[in-house]
């Protein structure tokens, strides 16, 4: 009798041993599986746009959205009269914040898309804060100590930010020219390029795309019209005018292609001689290109090489009547296109292209983000 009783109490001891060590198995493999879910889990960046109820702002915060950024909190930034507006992202409504008041400490980086005069008063103070600010103005393009970057063009200088925390994103008309140039200029050599550009309103931003529509509307209604964002009518005209005009003739559009083209190729001696026209046209800038090259180039070897460019889509079937515009093909998609290809018949050395992009996303927008995406991969 005694003897059965320690067997049963024996036995009941061995089960509980039994039960406490698969609980602790348990235990173990759910510790195991938090702590490698930790390891999966992406990091996040909490991110600004300063400029998000603009043109290019909208654009920005759309493709973070589109591209599945890793953002953990977006504070969308503007002026005092835009702020309390809201904005749809990752389909949760977002407050925009009154940048005069933010506290730039609260993100790592910074996206500015407000205008020229803006990004002078809060560049610094947001990199002061430890903030990385990619720049979609003329403030910062030209100065030494800041990376003027294209991703498919001169990626290997975005390590420069580190002397003042800000990168600037090129003009819209440099930054689809140089994603065509590039293979041709890498295989061999491009020492002039005649440009004349044709701009959609959308560069000049919301209210310019109002007035097209406006102008538009009264003259087929047969109404007077009135011209306050363009010195003149931009409905069913052309202007061959963007910028002030500077005192060798040209304008400041125009002189952007220059000075951008020869930083970016890092290349001070390469002749740009452009003219820049705005057109009656809502999204989408196109341009006629005639390059002269330092070898010989056949447009079936051009053809080949863009074909395989990084971010190009050539579209190029004489035959078909089949090239680029902006409607269809540019406008609202991602790609530079790239068609009209052929030898020029008056230089030995020369080639002719015609280019269509996106202003707002390639030519803005999209480059920016870009740049923040290869900031998080391989340096933040």
């Amino acid at each position: 009798m005694g003897i059965k009783k320690t067997t049963e109490k024996s036995n009941i001891k061995e089960r509980s041993k039994v039960k406490e060590s698969k609980v602790n198995e348990v235990s173990k493999v759910k510790e195991s599986s938090k702590d490698r879910a930790k390891e999966t889990q992406v990091q996040t960046y909490d991110i600004a746009v300063l400029g998000a109820t603009g043109t290019v702002g909208e654009a920005i915060i759309s493709i973070l959205e589109e591209r599945q950024f890793p953002v953990g909190k977006l504070h969308p930034l503007a002026s005092s009269r835009s702020a309390g507006e809201t904005i749809i992202f990752n389909k949760k409504a977002v407050m925009v914040q009154d940048v005069e008041t933010f506290d730039f400490s609260k993100v790592q980086l910074a996206l500015f898309s407000a205008g020229s005069e803006v990004s002078a008063q809060y560049a610094k103070r947001a990199t002061d804060a430890g903030c990385i600010v990619i720049d979609n103005t003329s403030k910062f393009r030209l100065d030494s100590d800041v990376p003027l970057i294209i991703p498919e063009v001169n990626a290997h200088r975005l390590f420069e930010y580190q002397k003042r925390n800000i990168i600037a994103n090129p003009n819209c008309s440099t930054i689809q020219m140089l994603v065509a140039l590039k293979p041709i200029y890498d295989a061999v050599g491009i020492t002039r390029i005649n440009i004349a550009t044709y701009q959609s309103v959308s560069g000049t931003g919301s209210a310019a795309i109002a007035e097209l529509a406006n102008q538009t509307a009264s003259l087929l209604n047969g109404q007077s019209i009135v011209a306050e964002v363009y010195p003149k009518q931009i409905a069913f005209n052309v202007l061959p005018h963007i910028g002030a005009f500077q005192d060798n003739g040209y304008t400041v559009e125009e002189m952007k292609l220059v000075w951008e083209t020869q930083k970016i190729f890092e290349d001070p001696n390469i002749k740009i001689n452009p003219t820049t026209v705005r057109v009656p046209v809502f999204y989408g800038h196109s341009e006629a290109i005639h390059i002269e090259t330092r070898e010989k180039i056949t447009a079936a070897k051009a053809r080949e090489l863009l074909r395989q460019a990084p971010g190009v889509i050539l579209i190029d079937e004489p035959g078909e009547e089949n090239y680029p515009t902006p409607i269809p093909e540019a406008s609202g998609t991602d790609a530079v296109y790239v068609g009209r290809i052929r030898e020029d018949i008056s230089h030995p050395l020369g080639l002719d292209l015609w280019v269509v992009a996106d202003n707002v996303r390639k030519g803005a927008a999209l480059n920016a983000v870009q740049i923040a995406e290869m900031l998080i991969s391989e340096w933040i």
